[in-house]
């Protein structure tokens, strides 16, 4: 009996030897994987610019940041205007604008943030996009949609009856409280004739 239990024990031994192999393979496993998938992100300042600034250019816009750590990092933007409008400061990831803009011609540009290894010019990073908002200044007059608007209205109306209805628009953002609110006045003959916020 004595021979079997020691049998037995020998055979269990290279059994519980093997298990606890695998699990410290597993455990190295396990933190390789852990510290290949780590992953690094871009960081972004929010990204915007009011229109028509009348400081001298260039006019700082963000900053683009990634956290990879490389002593040969350089960042570069590609897209609309890049390069033309928008610069970016290779070392900082500051962003610039070397023209003043206008939301009336165009209100956001999309662009691309990359960060290179300037030695090789490989990427360091995936590229990631990014939008350039432009914000509204109250800075247009409402303008008529017509030169001239005609209007009629019987002789003895009562009064209150509609005469005719003037239209004018305002080209600043209408999301902007009161950058696009439209009023209307009567300048001459106000003794006869009144209008509404509606025209």
């Amino acid at each position: 009996m004595s021979h079997l239990i020691l049998l037995f024990s020998l055979f269990l031994a290279p059994a519980f030897a093997d298990g606890g192999s695998q699990k410290s393979a597993q455990n190295l496993c396990s933190n390789y994987v852990s510290h290949k998938r780590q992953k690094r992100d871009w960081i972004w300042n929010q990204m915007h610019i009011k229109e028509e600034i009348n400081s001298p250019l260039p006019h700082h816009v963000g900053k683009i940041t990634s956290s990879v750590r490389n002593s040969n990092a350089k960042y570069i933007i590609e897209g609309e205007c890049a390069n033309i409008i928008f610069r970016v400061e290779e070392t900082s990831g500051d962003v610039y604008a070397f023209d003043r803009l206008d939301r009336e011609k165009k209100a956001e540009y999309e662009l691309t943030a990359l960060i290179i290894d300037r030695t090789n010019n490989r990427s360091l990073e995936r590229p990631s996009r990014f939008i350039i908002k432009v914000y509204d200044i109250n800075d247009n007059a409402p303008m008529f949609v017509h030169k001239v608007f005609n209007g009629s209205v019987p002789e003895m109306s009562p009064v209150g009856t509609s005469v005719t209805k003037v239209t004018a628009t305002d080209a600043d953002d209408p999301t902007v409280s009161g950058h696009a609110t439209v009023t209307y006045e009567v300048t001459t003959g106000g003794e006869y004739f009144t209008i509404d916020d509606s025209g």
